[in-house]
C-alpha cells in the first residue's frame, strides 16, 4: 500500500489574527470620534457661559455707579454739594472690576474715558444749571456706552437660553436707560421749574421725549422680567423677582402719571408746577429706590442661571469621558477574546483521520516504515529485505499458487 506524505507544520494565518484587531480599530474610531466632537462643543459652551459670567460681574459694579452718578446729577443740577463719597468708592469699584477684567472684555478704552469724565465733573453746581445738566449728560452717555460695551465683549447679548436672555436684556441694557431717563426726567423738570414761563413751556416737547426714554425701557424690563420667569425651568426665579419686580412696576406706573407731558396752561401757574415738581421728585426717587432693590436680585438669578449650565456641561462631560472609557475597556476585552479563540483553534496537524487509522507505525528515527521493498525504493530508500527459506526439491508450490502456462510470457 502507499504511504501517505506527511504535511508539514502549517504556516500561521496573519489575516486571521489581524482582523480582530482591524474590528476593534474599526469600533473605537467612531467612538472616539464622537467623544471628541462632544467635548469640544461642551468646551466652547463652557467657555462662553463663563465669559458671561465675567460680564455679570463687571455689571454687579457698573449699578452702583449708574446710580451713584444719578444721585449726584441730581445734587448738582439743584445746587447742592456732591457728596463724593458714594460716588468714589463705586469708581474705584469699577476701577478694580477693570483691572481685573478689561484685558478679557476689552473695556479699558471705556472706562479711562468714562473715568476722566467723572473726575472733572463739579462737585457744586454751576451757575448755570442747564450747563450742569448737559456736563452730568455725557457723563451718563459714557456710563450707557460702557454698559453696551459689556454686554457685547461678554456675549450676554448672543445668549440662546430665554430665560438667561431677558434677564441680561433687563439689567444690562434696559434698567441703566431707565435709571438714567428717569433722573435727567427729575433734574431737567426742576431747572424748568425755576425758568419764565416762555422757557418753561419751550421745554414741554423736551419734558415729553424724556418721559417717553423712561418710561418705555422701564416697561420694557417688566416685560421681559414676567416673560425670563414664564419660560424658565428654575424654581426660585419668579419667586425671588416677581416681589421686587411688582414694586418696581408700581413706583414707575406712579412716575410716568406724574411726568406726564401736561398743557402750556397748567406749566403757567407757578402753584401747579411746584406741587407737581414735589411729587415728580418723590416719585422718581422711589422707582430708583425700587431699581436698587431689583438690579441685585436680578444680577443673582442671572448668574445662578449661567452657573447651573456650567455645572450641567461639566457633568455631561464627566458622562462622556466615563462612557467612552467603558466603551475602550469593552471593545479591548471583545478584542482579547477573539484573539485568544483565533490562537485556540486547532491546526491541521493536529487532526486526525476520521477511521482512527494512525498511519504506519514510526521506525526509530521517527519515519513511517514503507510497506514493502517497492514501496521503499519508490521512497528513495533501500529496505533490507528478510531472508526467506528454499524449498525442498519436488516440493509444490502450495496449492493457492498459480501455476504458469507455455505462454504466459508473451
Amino acid at each position: 500500500m502507499t504511504v501517505p506524505a506527511q504535511r508539514g507544520p502549517r504556516r500561521p494565518n496573519r489575516t486571521g489574527r489581524i482582523l480582530p484587531l482591524v474590528l476593534v480599530v474599526a469600533l473605537l474610531a467612531p467612538v472616539a470620534f464622537l467623544f471628541v466632537q462632544q467635548r469640544g462643543h461642551s468646551g466652547e459652551e463652557r467657555d462662553l457661559i463663563v465669559r458671561e459670567r465675567l460680564g455679570v460681574e463687571y455689571l454687579r459694579v457698573l449699578g452702583p455707579l449708574t446710580l451713584a452718578l444719578v444721585d449726584a446729577q441730581s445734587a448738582a443740577v439743584a445746587g447742592r454739594t456732591v457728596s463724593r463719597e458714594s460716588l468714589g468708592r463705586a469708581v474705584e469699584d469699577v476701577a478694580a472690576a477693570d483691572a481685573r477684567l478689561g484685558d478679557e472684555l476689552r473695556t479699558h478704552e471705556r472706562w479711562t474715558g468714562l473715568r476722566a469724565k467723572l473726575e472733572a465733573l463739579p462737585e457744586k453746581g454751576l451757575t448755570d444749571p442747564q450747563a450742569t445738566f448737559a456736563a452730568y449728560g455725557e457723563a451718563t452717555d459714557l456710563l450707557l456706552s460702557l454698559h453696551r460695551k459689556v454686554r457685547e465683549a461678554s456675549g450676554l447679548i448672543r445668549d440662546r437660553q430665554a430665560d438667561s436672555y431677558y434677564l441680561q436684556d433687563a439689567i444690562s441694557d434696559e434698567l441703566p436707560e431707565s435709571l438714567v431717563a428717569t433722573g435727567r426726567l427729575g433734574d431737567l423738570a426742576a431747572v424748568a421749574a425755576e425758568l419764565p414761563d416762555a422757557q418753561r413751556i419751550a421745554m414741554v416737547s423736551q419734558l415729553g421725549a424724556l418721559w417717553t426714554s423712561a418710561i418705555s425701557p422701564a416697561n420694557d424690563l417688566i416685560t421681559n422680567l414676567r416673560a425670563a420667569v414664564d419660560s424658565t425651568d428654575s424654581t426660585k426665579l419668579g419667586a425671588n423677582v416677581l416681589a421686587p419686580l411688582d414694586t418696581y412696576q408700581r413706583s414707575i406706573e406712579r412716575l410716568g402719571a406724574l411726568a406726564a407731558p401736561t398743557s402750556s396752561a397748567r406749566l403757567q401757574d407757578e402753584a401747579a408746577t411746584a406741587r407737581a415738581l414735589t411729587n415728580l421728585i418723590a416719585a422718581r426717587t422711589a422707582a430708583q429706590e425700587a431699581a436698587r432693590q431689583l438690579q441685585p436680585v436680578i444680577l443673582d438669578e442671572l448668574d445662578a442661571l449661567l452657573t447651573d449650565r456650567i455645572d450641567q456641561l461639566d457633568r455631561d462631560r464627566r458622562l462622556a469621558a466615563g462612557a467612552t472609557v467603558l466603551a475602550v475597556l469593552l471593545l479591548g476585552a471583545l478584542g482579547a477574546l477573539l484573539i485568544t479563540a483565533r490562537r485556540d483553534r486547532p491546526t491541521g496537524r493536529d487532526r486526525r483521520p476520521a477511521g482512527g487509522d494512525t498511519g504506519p507505525p514510526a521506525d526509530d528515527a521517527g519515519r513511517d516504515a514503507p510497506a514493502d521493498p517497492r514501496g521503499a525504493a519508490a521512497a528513495g530508500t533501500l529496505a533490507p529485505v528478510e531472508p526467506r527459506m528454499l524449498q525442498p526439491a519436488g516440493q509444490g508450490r502450495p496449492a493457492s499458487a498459480e501455476r504458469w502456462g507455455p505462454f504466459d510470457a508473451r
